[in-house]
Parts: structure tokens; sequence; C-alpha cells
């Protein structure tokens, strides 16, 4: 009869434990640092500081130019989400853009594209995505929670507007993914076109990059535990989130476009 090794099993078993509680607490870190919201915006890259001045220039513009701020709560959180509308300059125009911002931005980041569709005679809509700017949440949702907000500010839109809206989506990185997924809901009749520029396909593929990228890092063991950790924290596991399979469920009648990473609908109307 062999002769079972007790130290041994013991130290293999303790060892096998060891890398457990390493994972786990890697992972914990690498979802904080991914999905915590931050309560700034993050300094931008330095091949882009050579575009600051002209930023802060639109971000002025932004400050100055006649807005309305616009709430509404949601479950489980004390406070609100948070949104900025800017009437069109011809009050009669039902012309308007709802414009999603990147990955830890806000309404703000984004007022460039604000200012050239409000000189293009829309009105422009600038929610802050959960866990961003002045809106509710202590997790990023990359898109995924937030396009069922965006279904709230689509009605506060039309009810402001009236059923003659012609409404735009327009989003940029995380923002063309928030559009993205949008797009496979049930979308009022008002929504006309879907601009979304360099938008990742799923948070699976985006986070899967990163580790890799930034952390010379494998999938496994990583991926499944922040996709758990996430589910815990969010309710949902990142494997369930994807543009792709939103883009497949779009039901509106308009033509759809893609070149390279932009997706876009043609919008006759405008």
């Amino acid at each position: 009869m062999e002769k079972i090794n007790f130290n041994r099993t013991g130290r293999l078993l303790a060892a096998s434990a060891g890398i457990a509680t390493i994972s786990f607490l890697a992972s914990e870190y690498f979802f904080r640092l991914a999905f915590k919201r931050v309560d700034y915006v993050p300094e931008t890259s330095a091949d882009k500081q050579k575009y600051a001045d002209a930023y802060w220039d639109y971000v002025d513009w932004f400050k100055k130019v006649e807005k309305e701020h616009w709430t509404f709560t949601i479950s489980g959180e004390k406070e609100h989400m948070s949104a900025y509308f800017i009437p069109a300059k011809n009050r009669d125009s039902k012309k308007t853009v709802v414009i999603s911002h990147g990955y830890k931005g806000n309404g703000e980041t984004m007022s460039n594209y604000a200012k050239m569709f409000y000189e293009m005679g829309f009105s422009v809509l600038l929610p802050d995505d959960r866990g961003h700017g002045e809106s509710a949440g202590k997790y990023i949702s990359f898109g995924w929670l937030d396009r069922l907000d965006y279904l709230q500010w689509l009605q506060k839109l039309i009810v402001r507007l009236g059923d003659q809206a012609k409404i735009v989506l327009f989003g940029v990185s995380m923002g063309a993914a928030t559009v993205e997924m949008l797009s496979g809901e049930q979308l009022p009749p008002q929504v006309r076109c879907i601009i979304a520029d360099c938008g990742y396909s799923s948070i699976d593929a985006e986070l899967t990059f990163l580790l890799k990228r930034q952390y010379h890092l494998p999938k496994y063991p990583f991926y499944p535990l922040v996709s758990t950790i996430n589910h815990h924290r969010l309710g949902y596991y990142l494997g369930d989130v994807s543009s792709i399979e939103q883009l497949k469920k779009i039901n509106c009648r308009f033509s759809l476009f893609t070149v390279k990473k932009i997706v876009m609908c043609q919008a006759i109307w405008l």
C-alpha cells in the first residue's frame, strides 16, 4: 500500500491556496483600477497636450453657453444621474444630438463636439455616465448599464422637444460602445441616426487586451475573477456585454455603414 506523504500534500495545498489568494487580490486590484469611479478627469497623453489650449477654449464655451441641468434618480442610488441640455439657437429646431463621453471623462470633456453640433443648429444633451462626473454610481459600467439610462434621457428629450424631434446618438471610444449597446434596445422612432466613433466590440475583448498590453498578463485566471467580482457588484458578467450582439438587434429603418472602426447610420434628413 502506497504511503501518503502528508508533508508534500500539505505544501501543495498551501501553495495552491497562496496562488488562489494572490490571483483574487490581483483581480480585485484590476477591477478597482478599471471599474471604480474617479472624481476627476485624468491627464491626457503627452502627444495630445498640444491640443490643450483648444480644448480649454471649448470648455470655456461650454461654461458660458445657455444650458439646463437635467437629472433623474436610479434604483439603489441616493444621488442622481446628471446631464446638461443646450437648446438650439433656433428654438423651433427639432434636431438634437445626445453625446456620449469616453472612459473616465464626462459631458464637459465633449465640449468640442457639443459646439460643433450646436453651430450646425442642433440642441445638445451631454450626459455624465454612471461613475463619472456629477452622476451617481460607485463603478463604471463601460456602457452596459448606461444604455438603460440613455433610454430615460431620450424620453426626457422627446417630452421637451415633442414627437417631431429628430435625434442623433453620437459617441467616441467608450461613448461609441455605449451608443452601440443602446442601439439594440427598443429605441423611440425619433432616433434617426447613430454615429459610433472607435467603440470596442466587448468588455471581454477590451479587458483581455489591457491585461496583455499594459500588464503582460494572460486572460486566465484574472478575467474570470474580475467578471465574477463585477457580477457581484454590478449584476452582470462581463461576457454578457457585447456591442456586436446589440448592433445585430437594430430594428429601425436606416442604412448602416462601417468605415474602419466607425459605425454610422445614414441621416438623409439632415
